[in-house]
């Protein structure tokens, strides 16, 4: 088994450990600190897509690492066309559960996203929420990322959103701090802006109160993920 096929191994391997692991409502948007996440984080990117030229409906979209679809949902609730959605999806059990929700016409492909059968320069957007901190691999990081590069026209953009920071009490993922994105990219304009408090933090202190998250979220170096526009040249 090669290097990256050992690597695309022990990815799964991270997941299914954490599904193992994790309570079933850890990511239930009934919880207060999950839904206030997940309203900030749809807030800014809205804002983000509404600076761009065009309209959703005219623009295509891949996702890399699309999971059991919702980001996919969200894209189609903001006016995208499901024949101009494609998601890339490694787990099988995630990719069926993508294929169970989503449109017939959004395109799915399950495997190894950086070896997915999407043209090059044909999409305006490509999406990756917290996959990279789930990537150990150097090589393999860099090679996902030529291959989202690939993709996008010119003019258009990598919406990246993952956490910054590495987490002591768990080793099957680290933190992808903007010096790494700006490796990963280095013919990008970068446009980024730090949200999401602390996870660990936002579920303890949404324990006394919701309103909590607001005043702790506050604070900018509480805030653990990085919001960003990588931006490819039109010339």
């Amino acid at each position: 088994m090669s290097p990256r096929q050992q690597e695309l191994e022990a990815i799964a391997q991270r997941y299914q450990r954490r599904a193992e692991a994790v309570p079933l409502d850890r990511y239930s948007l009934l919880r207060p600190e999950v839904w206030q996440m997940w309203q900030e984080r749809q807030r800014a990117l809205l804002r983000l897509l509404a600076q761009r030229p065009g309209t959703p409906a005219e623009w295509c979209l891949a996702e890399v690492g699309c999971g059991a679809g919702g980001n996919l949902q969200e894209m189609l609730r903001f006016g995208f066309r499901p024949e101009h959605l494609q998601g890339v999806e490694l787990l099988p059990e995630r990719f069926a559960a993508a294929r169970a929700v989503l449109p017939e016409a959004v395109g799915l492909y399950l495997g190894d996203a950086s070896q997915a059968e999407i043209a090059p320069a044909s999409q305006d957007l490509v999406l990756q929420s917290t996959v990279f901190s789930s990537v150990l691999s150097d090589a393999v990081q860099e090679s996902l990322a030529q291959a989202m590069w690939a993709w996008l026209k010119p003019g258009g953009a990598v919406l990246w959103y993952d956490f910054i920071v590495d987490n002591p009490r768990n080793p099957d993922v680290r933190g992808v701090p903007l010096r790494r994105v700006r490796a990963l990219f280095p013919q990008a304009q970068i446009r980024w802006q730090r949200l999401t408090l602390a996870p660990p933090l936002a579920r303890r202190v949404c324990r006394l109160h919701p309103r909590a998250y607001t005043v702790f979220n506050s604070i900018p170096w509480l805030r653990t993920h990085v919001l960003a526009v990588i931006e490819k040249s039109i010339s």
